[in-house]
């Protein structure tokens, strides 16, 4: 079996070596650079060659820029019937659960993620690990206490192990290397990640399908529990309920519970005070935005995964102006990489002061969140953020909701799910209503279409 593997992975490295050498005929110097040797061949079989991707934004761009030229050479090289499937070895947008559909040629799939006992889905991302973790003094005590919850997961006094800080910052990254840590360690424990929004939505789904004592049967099984944005349960009373009693049994049973969230448990206003005590129980780690050679340091890592060679005078100007989160580092280094592959200009200071420039009204959206806007709007029309999210059908808050709605979808990129989890685990067709009814009465009533203007004024000028 063995050999039969190696012989196939062979046949994969010498086609796409002879793809890559017609490819370069028809390609400038840096685009082949920067978009074809990263790929790896992982298969051939069946007239169909399997590559992978270093990412979703690969992925997007070799799409929309080079498919003609990818789909011409593996017909010449491979021959009629040729079929490309691309790999992409990163966190798919939507729950990988979501995710049915396959594209036609070049096809896109998600790689396998990590299982135990051979049935069992982690939902973790294995491109998660400790050893692409940059520490920094910033999240030193999280890093520290993660390898030991790793070595020995509900058995050390971190439990649970909340980690808090903003936007960015890694804790997703640290927390799913926990989990891919003790699957690799303990291949026989029961490991899931999954978000607070998606711990929702199947407890609604289990509602309605009346199987409540499945789905928190399935959940006080694990042996370990990761669940990220735990701040999204407030306003969601059922969901608190159900959750605390998962918790209490999973610790009194020392299984490891791992907690994200923006704002330390006793900053989490509106969530059960019985929850938020038993968040403190074990220990509580903030991650602070990375200091200037930590973000250097994530930089050079990150260029070198692209495949990159950038200047340290280039590096050294993003990590001074990009300060914030992580993320926004990533995000620097992929647009600076498009604008000069899309413009077919070399990687240069004056490049990176645009991009930067860029990313920095970038920012200006992204720090608009829903809750923002809730509390604005419910300032403004004097209403109970609460009864924003009730069943309530009194006209001021209903109108209170829908213009919340509305303002969320057109002010964030948010989805039509994730706005309606936030106004009481409303589905995305009530969504559309609410912006339906709203660009309605804008139409037909001045008065009002100026005040959705004062607010969006208000939430940008708050947002920076």
């Amino acid at each position: 079996m063995d050999i039969e593997k190696s012989a196939i992975t062979k046949n994969a490295v010498t086609v796409w070596k002879d793809c890559l050498s017609r490819i370069k005929e028809n390609v400038t110097q840096m685009t082949y650079n920067t978009w074809f040797l990263p790929i790896k061949p992982v298969a051939f079989e069946n007239n169909t060659l399997k590559v992978e991707l270093p990412s979703q934004f690969f992925w997007e761009w070799i799409d929309e820029h080079y498919n003609s030229v990818i789909k011409n050479t593996i017909n010449d090289v491979i021959g009629p019937g040729a079929k490309l499937e691309y790999v992409i070895m990163e966190e798919p947008v939507e729950d990988i659960r979501n995710i049915t559909h396959v594209e036609k040629l070049p096809e896109r799939i998600i790689v396998d993620k990590p299982k135990v006992n051979n049935d069992f889905e982690t939902f973790l991302n294995p491109r998660y690990t400790f050893d692409n973790f940059i520490k920094g003094e910033g999240n030193q005590l999280a890093r520290a206490a993660a390898g030991a919850i790793s070595d020995n997961p509900g058995g050390t006094s971190f439990n649970p192990f909340f980690v808090y800080g903003g936007v960015g910052l890694g804790k997703t990254h640290l927390i799913q290397a926990i989990g891919n840590e003790i699957v690799k360690k303990f291949p026989d424990k029961k490991v899931i990640y999954l978000s607070s929004d998606i711990f929702t939505v199947e407890f609604v789904e289990a509602i309605q399908s009346n199987r409540v004592n499945e789905f928190s049967s399935f959940y006080r099984s694990m042996d370990v529990l990761i669940i990220d944005d735990i701040q999204f349960l407030i306003g969601k009373e059922k969901t608190q309920d159900l959750f605390f009693h998962i918790f209490n049994t999973l610790h009194q049973s020392r299984k490891q519970i791992i907690l994200t969230s923006d704002k330390s448990p006793k900053n989490l206003k509106g969530l059960d005070e019985r929850l938020t005590s038993r968040f403190q129980w074990g220990l509580t780690a903030d991650i602070q935005p990375p200091e200037l050679e930590t973000r250097i340091a994530i930089l050079n890592k990150k260029a070198e995964d692209y495949g990159m060679i950038i200047s340290t005078e280039i590096l050294e100007y993003i990590a001074m102006n990009i300060t914030s989160n992580i993320r926004e580092l990533e995000g620097c280094l992929i647009k600076l990489l498009a604008n000069a592959s899309l413009n077919s200009k070399e990687i240069t200071l004056d490049l990176a002061r645009k991009t930067v420039k860029e990313i920095a009204t970038d920012r200006k959206i992204n720090n608009i969140s829903i809750d923002s806007i809730t509390k604005t709007v419910c300032e403004h029309l004097n209403i109970s953020e609460n009864k924003i999210r009730d069943k309530t059908r009194k006209k001021e808050v209903v109108l209170a909701r829908q213009l919340a709605m509305y303002l969320s979808k057109e002010l964030t990129r948010a989805s039509l799910k994730t706005i309606g989890l936030h106004f009481g685990g409303r589905d995305h067709s009530t969504v559309i209503h609410a912006c339906m009814s709203i660009e309605k009465a804008k139409e037909s009533d001045s008065n009002f279409k100026e005040m959705i203007n004062e607010l969006k004024n208000q939430i940008e000028l708050s947002a920076g």
